[in-house]
């Protein structure tokens, strides 16, 4: 009896299918996560909290205090900063108020460091795995390596609230903001690319328009980063005028026109205001250009999220920054960027 040659494929016996899908899902719950720390992040500028806790300790911060003794020991250490000697202190905190702003410090470093864990563990799992696609591997770790620049940049803004003022830089604090949401247009892309991968399409390039588009909408919200650190809201609570002028009285030209922009309330504020409809018209223009693509769903997510935001935007204002409502507008924020990088993702679809 003859013997029946078997013929395999190379390496077709050990090869381990790729898994662009499931990989994608993963970017996108992280992607979420991102978007849930803004919001965190927003309520920790709005309390005040972000000096509260005065070390950095990766490991051992998980861990809140929980004797006596230890929230004696946090609270002396805080009482040791500006913020307290200068504002917090004659205003009579107690370790009862305390507590709660350094609660909303603790979840944002705690789910700063979940951020970082999750991703580099789903990383490494579909590395060992074999499952990440060709041509991704440092695409992914470029995000582990911006997860942990957020990390440093974020301590490196509070310090300059523990040492030089009562508050962090509004620099810093936008420096933090931008590279959360430049992760966080990261994680979209990269996940859309897996998906186009997974339908046996190359991955999609960034047009023109969608870069300049992008870009002008960083420019607005590292301008409301700037507003936020300098508590630059608070200046007016009309719209669409400031204390009932267009152009707002009081602004400080001593250091030129530049630093006023980025470090005057009354004008940094004013420019926020009106550079937004500069970006809305840009977003407009991208939602016909993504209609006309074919991708109406698309458009209408960057019509929505834009439309809510300076919606959200002006309430803000207008309640004199109520609590909830300037959470919304940077969470919306967010959402808004992810809206974008989808939609850019869209128009940049390669033919053939």
């Amino acid at each position: 009896m003859g013997t029946v040659a078997t013929h395999f494929a190379p390496d077709s016996v050990a090869a381990i299918p790729e898994r662009p899908l499931a990989l994608a899902r993963w970017l996108l719950f992280v992607a979420a996560l991102v978007a849930a720390i803004v919001a965190v992040g927003g309520i920790t500028r709005l309390t005040e909290s972000g000096v509260s806790i005065t070390e950095w300790n990766p490991v051992s911060g998980v861990i809140p205090p929980l004797t006596e003794a230890q929230w004696q020991e946090e609270f002396g250490a805080y009482r040791q900063t500006p913020q307290y000697i200068l504002v917090n202190g004659p205003a009579g905190m107690t370790l009862t108020t305390y507590k709660v702003i350094f609660f909303w410090e603790w979840v944002h470093r705690l789910l700063a460091r979940g951020i970082g864990a999750v991703l580099a563990l789903v990383i490494a799992w579909y590395w060992v795995k074999g499952q990440i696609p060709r041509g991704y591997k440092p695409r992914l770790l470029a995000l582990v390596a911006l997860i942990g620049l957020q990390g440093a940049i974020g301590w490196w803004m509070v310090e300059s609230g523990i040492v030089h003022d009562v508050k962090v830089s509004h620099f810093r604090l936008a420096a933090h903001l931008l590279t959360a949401l430049f992760t966080l247009g990261g994680l979209v892309w990269t996940a859309l690319d897996l998906r186009a991968h997974a339908r046996g399409e190359a991955p999609r390039r960034l047009t023109a328009f969608a870069a300049l588009t992008l870009a002008m909408l960083f420019v607005q919200l590292g301008l409301g980063a700037l507003v936020a650190g300098l508590r630059a809201g608070h200046v007016a609570s009309d719209w669409p005028l400031m204390a009932g002028q267009f152009f707002p009285a009081g602004i400080d030209w001593s250091q030129g026109a530049l630093h006023a922009a980025v470090s005057d309330p009354f004008l940094t504020h004013f420019v926020h205001r009106w550079w937004a409809w500069a970006v809305v018209a840009a977003l407009i223009v991208m939602g016909r250009k993504l209609r006309k693509a074919g991708a109406r769903p698309v458009s209408i997510a960057v019509h929505a999220a834009f439309g809510t935001q300076v919606l959200l935007g002006i309430a803000t204002v207008m309640s004199g920054i109520a609590l909830w409502l300037a959470v919304l507008h940077q969470l919306v924020g967010a959402l808004l960027l992810a809206a974008c990088t989808w939609g850019a993702h869209a128009l940049g679809r390669r033919e053939g």
